[in-house]
């Protein structure tokens, strides 16, 4: 149920040359960073790995990955933005994003997907920490320009048994 008891309708779209525009306002409202091409080219390219949320056909959130080859072989995922607006937390709608992306890696045998996380966004820590990923590294002065600079690297290892549905 939504709002004043309607059902409301929460969707997933592709993130296309044609829509980008919508993922580039979305990365303003909700990061404190700018993107730069290289992100937009890396999001495109990931294919179904980078989406747009849609909350009653309003577009409320994104994540974005890059896929990253591992040495040795394989892919691992790296997520390189998951946000939702302000109003729209809380509904589900991250945690239709991210599991969306969880459920692709299963699908692919992906064993491992991580991000970075500043070390004083605990909501954002807390989230994934429901989804199995755990603190795995401290990087001291990764970003530049925000306040505290410092990150925790945030990983969540999938095993076989995991990606066996």
């Amino acid at each position: 149920m939504g709002v004043g008891g309607r059902d409301v309708s929460m969707s997933l779209d592709g993130v296309r040359d044609k829509n980008l525009m919508q993922l580039k306002k979305l990365n303003t409202v909700l990061f404190p960073v700018r993107y730069n091409d290289k992100y937009y080219a890396d999001a495109l390219a990931s294919g179904e790995f980078t989406k747009l949320a849609y909350y009653s056909d309003i577009c409320v959130g994104s994540i974005a990955c890059r896929l990253e080859k591992k040495e040795g072989g394989g892919i691992r995922v790296y997520i390189m933005t998951l946000g939702v607006l302000a109003p729209y937390r809380g509904l589900g709608v991250g945690t239709k994003l991210l599991s969306h992306v969880l459920d692709l890696c299963a699908k692919q045998n992906i064993g491992e997907i991580y991000l970075h996380v500043q070390t004083n966004n605990e909501d954002a820590i807390n989230f994934y920490k429901k989804f199995g990923f755990e603190i795995t590294e401290t990087i001291q002065n990764y970003y530049t320009n925000i306040s505290p600079p410092d990150c925790f690297v945030v990983t969540k290892f999938i095993t076989q048994s995991q990606t066996k549905k």
